[in-house]
């Protein structure tokens, strides 16, 4: 499982030009779910994620987390994470999960960072053609992946 986590001012996910997601201070995570992904990946991710120390404390050093700072978190699926791009010039995607494998996967993950953070998450439609505006705060951006726990 591989997440890209972007500290945001704010985030918002639209599909059909309606918004379905939006959040202000917080991360926005793009997730990409693999073939041998489990529900081990999402529990580890999950618990990175939620206390990941890149927010600014009183003293303005990296210290804080989502958590420490009551802020949002926006989750969007998106399997080009798991793009291969070793031959030529156009990506392969066969690592990335399959929808009947991916989807329960995601949900999985929302629910269980809703448990970390104890409030609901803001999301994007899995599958969908979704348009994603944010700014990114810092720039902060951070690339985890559950098979190369780094």
């Amino acid at each position: 499982m591989r997440a890209v986590v972007q500290r945001v001012s704010e985030a918002s996910v639209k599909i059909q030009n309606e918004v379905v997601g939006e959040i202000s201070q917080g991360f926005l995570v793009l997730l990409g779910i693999e073939q041998l992904d489990s529900s081990e990946d999402v529990e580890w991710l999950c618990r990175k994620v939620a206390q990941m120390r890149v927010f600014e404390d009183q003293d303005g050093k990296m210290n804080d987390s989502l958590l420490d700072q009551s802020a949002e978190i926006l989750v969007v699926s998106q399997f080009t994470l798991h793009a291969s791009t070793k031959k030529g010039n156009r990506p392969s995607f066969t690592k990335a999960a399959r929808p009947e494998h991916a989807e329960p996967l995601y949900e999985e993950f929302l629910a269980q960072m809703e448990k970390q953070i104890d409030k609901p998450c803001a999301r994007g439609r899995f599958g969908a053609d979704m348009k994603v505006a944010l700014i990114n705060d810092g720039p902060v951006t951070i690339i985890i992946d559950s098979k190369n726990k780094e």
